[in-house]
């Protein structure tokens, strides 16, 4: 591992991405298993939810793109809650009107990151999110 990973936020959760863009799959997943974590992955709203309610109590945060084919986020996010009122989930989009966002966080969710990622950004959001600051 490099200095520069051991200088991130590391963990040993697990973190279900929802996102339908395979280059940042292979950015996120790479990243955070390199961080220590466990990492599932869906390709859209409805893969997310499918996969959180087969995992009960297994996922400790979604990190969710907020704009996907199928399902997108924000009514993933409800169905997510309708499951799990805990559940914890961290927004993503590079494309979403803030008043979007805002909604989910009054709602519940943990944060918003921005795309593009940047590893110190997700890494700090991801460790927020789950240490509940």
């Amino acid at each position: 591992m490099t200095e520069r990973l051991k200088d991130l936020p590391q963990g040993t959760e697990t973190i279900l991405i929802v996102d339908d863009h395979e280059t940042i799959w292979d950015f996120l997943v790479e990243a955070l298993q390199m961080l220590g974590y466990s990492v599932l992955l869906a390709e859209n709203g409805e893969d997310a939810v499918s996969i959180y309610r087969e995992n009960p109590g297994a996922i400790d945060l979604v990190l969710l793109d907020m704009i996907m084919p199928k399902l997108g986020g924000h009514q993933a996010f409800y169905q997510l809650r309708a499951i799990d009122p805990d559940v914890k989930v961290l927004l993503s989009s590079g494309f979403v009107s803030e008043e979007e966002v805002n909604d989910l966080l009054q709602q519940g969710a943990c944060g918003f990151l921005p795309k593009p990622h940047r590893l110190p950004q997700v890494a700090k959001a991801i460790r927020n999110a789950l240490d509940g600051k």
